[in-house]
């Protein structure tokens, strides 16, 4: 038995800021922005629509795509760094919209390698035959902590939400490996005072180390080499982050995720989405060998390698 994705959903907010829009109220240029980070347009959730309003969105259309109801989830684990509010979780406040009498709940705070921790913990019940099936959420209103005045991450940041049911799914498929880390002493590198603060030199110098890395890792631990590596899901942050990582898999450029042109970077959300993306642009396919990987706030990391299928 291995444990896998058996449904999947995103959401992304319906407002686009493009950066032709920020170029308006702030010292910036759409060249500058693309150069730098490969970001063209961003999605802004309302102030209507809080952080528990997006996972719920994702939530039901991977509850749908899994072919399965809410009562029969056993744990719900939601990765954010962005709550409603300190407590209630959001993974409460989820529960409780869906339905999901039988659930246990709780959040996940490790930035934007959330979601490959929320994965990791959810093969553990799953696999130890504690739970049936986990809902995980990736979600982020990253908005309500970014200074629209700092030009330096503004320009960086979308909300959305991507959400995956994990279950039993047949030998030799799902999570074959994986590999979490963290350097607390990297801390002061990125964190939310009021709003979000960077030190970008730092933080682009370990997240291309530690990309690279932690995907050759996670390959060895599952006895497979580079070339048998169908696709590259990293995290959405900088597209020249992205591609030291694909180039340390010697992948060609078909092969890796991009959406960060039309989402930014958010956060733990935006490998599930990527996710959802590539599978109904038909780039992902049974038995593929994927590797997902993804760094962010602690400082932490997060690497799966996955057969995909059920």
């Amino acid at each position: 038995m291995g444990a896998g994705v058996i449904g999947l959903g995103r959401y992304t907010p319906e407002k686009i800021v493009t950066n032709f829009d920020l170029e308006k109220i702030m010292d910036t240029s759409d060249e500058w922005i693309r150069s730098r980070s490969g970001i063209e347009e961003r999605r802004i959730a309302g102030k209507d629509m809080d952080t528990s309003h997006l996972a719920y969105e994702a939530a039901i259309k991977a509850l749908e795509n899994a072919n399965i109801s809410a009562e029969e989830i056993d744990l719900i684990l939601v990765a954010t760094v962005t709550p409603d509010q300190p407590f209630p979780s959001v993974a409460c406040m989820l529960q409780e919209k869906l339905g999901a009498k039988k659930a246990a709940a709780m959040d996940l705070s490790a930035a934007c390698a959330g979601f490959m921790y929320g994965m990791v913990t959810a093969k553990q019940f799953i696999e130890s035959g504690a739970y049936k099936y986990v809902l995980i959420v990736g979600v982020e209103k990253l908005s309500k902590i970014t200074n629209w005045e700092d030009r330096n991450t503004a320009v960086l940041f979308g909300d959305g939400a991507g959400a995956v049911i994990m279950g039993e799914v047949s030998k030799g498929r799902g999570v074959l490996s994986f590999e979490l880390g963290a350097d607390g002493s990297g801390g002061k590198y990125l964190y939310q005072d009021e709003y979000i603060m960077m030190n970008g030199r730092e933080v682009f110098k370990f997240a291309v180390r530690q990309m690279g890395e932690s995907s050759i890792n996670v390959l060895e631990k599952a006895g497979l080499s580079k070339e048998d590596v169908d696709f590259l899901i990293p995290h959405q942050a900088n597209i020249r982050i992205m591609e030291a990582a694909r180039q340390r898999l010697e992948l060609p450029e078909e092969k890796m995720s991009k959406t960060v042109h039309k989402y930014g970077n958010t956060s733990a959300a935006s490998i599930p989405i990527s996710m959802v993306e590539e599978l109904e642009a038909g780039k992902i396919k049974d038995d593929d060998l994927i590797v997902m990987v993804g760094f962010g706030g602690g400082l932490t990391w997060g690497a799966i390698a996955l057969r995909w299928g059920k």
